[in-house]
């Protein structure tokens, strides 16, 4: 659970005070798919980084599984980072000369848990339809097929959280659908908790709650009614 309050994050650009955030409070339950939408310029990216301890508020509260996360050292929170926490990013953020297994590896090798790291790997590209791509360069891959690589590099530590930016940005109609399946159905049916950050209406549909920010600030939140299917009910155990 994911548990912000109050949350301010001011930048300073040289002689000015970019005021990113401005008091954002906002729950997140384990199991969600929550799509953060907004105009460029409105903190939601920011609010990303923050949830993902990438980086700190100014000032306010976040709580991660009942746990102050300005309390944490810095070794804990790369130990969050690379554990209870997957990052997809819309540039995919791949290294250009790596198969697609060895991109997938890499958090396993940075976090000192090499314990059958291939297997682990492979089996991550399975879950997103790429293992027979194992040893393609992204250079070798379609678009679609390189933000499949990236959600299996999020997914090899067996996260609790997905924190996803804009994650189709860079993706046609058709590789933004495949990817949102995916997402939905590593929610849906595996009941980790996804968070979405988007401007485009279609892809925050797909979100069980849409959350709107403009100039640092929440100013609309509903929930979005989904037709029902058989995968639909959360797993909540477990994670």
């Amino acid at each position: 659970m994911m548990e912000l309050k109050d949350i301010v994050k001011t930048y300073q650009m040289e002689k000015v005070q970019v005021q990113a955030l401005r008091g954002v409070s906002l729950r997140i339950e384990v199991g969600e798919l929550v799509a953060l939408m907004g105009p460029s310029g409105c903190g939601k990216t920011t609010l990303l980084c923050i949830m993902g301890c990438l980086d700190t508020p100014t000032s306010g509260s976040y709580r991660l599984d009942g746990v102050e996360v300005s309390q944490l050292s810095d070794s804990q929170l790369a130990n969050i980072r690379n554990r209870k926490v997957g990052f997809v990013f819309q540039t995919f953020n791949l290294l250009a000369r790596t198969s697609a297994l060895e991109n997938v590896r890499l958090p396993l090798l940075y976090s000192g848990d090499g314990r059958d790291s291939r297997g682990r790997a492979l089996e991550a590209l399975k879950r997103v339809g790429m293992e027979h791509r194992a040893s393609h360069s992204p250079a070798e891959l379609s678009g679609g097929e390189r933000q499949r690589v990236a959600i299996a590099r999020a997914l090899v530590n067996n996260p609790a959280i997905i924190l996803a930016d804009e994650p189709t940005g860079n993706l046609d109609s058709r590789s933004s659908q495949d990817v949102l399946d995916i997402l939905c159905g590593l929610n849906r049916k595996e009941g980790i908790t996804v968070v979405v950050v988007t401007h485009e209406h279609d892809i925050a549909n797909r979100a069980r709650r849409i959350i709107a920010l403009k100039d640092g600030q929440i100013i609309d939140e509903r929930r979005v009614i989904q037709p029902a299917s058989p995968d639909s009910t959360l797993s909540q155990g477990g994670r």
